[in-house]
């Protein structure tokens, strides 16, 4: 199933998915940057990856998907994200069966929306909501449009704070009125429909484009 066509749609979408969650960073808890603050960071990291391999495109692919993965496996928390994405088959699914997933999730995102990202040129990414956090909160919304000549783009991040580990994780993004998380996990379970069930199979055939 193809959900992103080429052009600038593919690129926003792409990046959008690529920085959705963002907030898994690996350093101390205690010295955290907050949703807002994460967000931008990771969005200045990953257009400095693109502008790195943007001229050598498409020879330099292998080393363009791997300095992707190399950046986003620092900030994305894959198994939280594919675990949604199966749905229900996430209960019923081996532990071996929800890495594959997982693993064939992410490689199948950086590949497509990294194809997508590196055509991003001088569009404008503005964050609208950057504001304090109350006392407590748990949970937030983080808001940025995409601005390009003679359109705009809006996308929102759905944040929670994990009481594990003390981090900003993003459990969903909107993009346009596009909810991805709803995407992926409807073209999961149709796939796993025509399978007849058989998880294997749709692990096998899964394509993100």
């Amino acid at each position: 199933m193809r959900l992103i066509r080429t052009g600038l749609l593919s690129g926003v979408v792409g990046l959008l998915m690529s920085i959705s969650a963002v907030v898994f960073a690996e350093s101390d808890p205690a010295i955290e940057s907050g949703p807002f603050e994460k967000i931008e960071q990771v969005t200045a990291e990953l257009l400095l990856v693109i502008a790195d391999h943007a001229e050598g495109f498409p020879e330099n692919e292998p080393q363009y998907f791997q300095a992707l993965n190399t950046l986003l496996e620092q900030h994305i928390d894959f198994n939280y994200i594919a675990k949604s994405v199966m749905g229900r088959s996430a209960k019923s699914a081996t532990g071996e069966q929800r890495i594959e997933f997982a693993t064939k999730f992410r490689n199948g995102l950086i590949e497509t929306y990294g194809r997508g990202l590196i055509g991003y040129g001088d569009e404008k990414i503005v964050l609208l909501n950057k504001a304090p956090l109350k006392p407590g909160q748990r949970m937030v919304s983080v808001k940025q449009e995409i601005q390009a000549e003679g359109a705009v783009y809006p996308m929102e991040y759905s944040m929670a704070l994990s009481k594990k580990t003390g981090q900003w994780k993003a459990i969903n993004v909107v993009i346009n009125g596009i909810n991805m998380r709803n995407i992926f996990r409807s073209q999961f379970a149709n796939a796993v429909q025509r399978a007849g069930g058989d998880i294997d199979v749709v692990i096998a055939d899964w394509s993100a484009e």
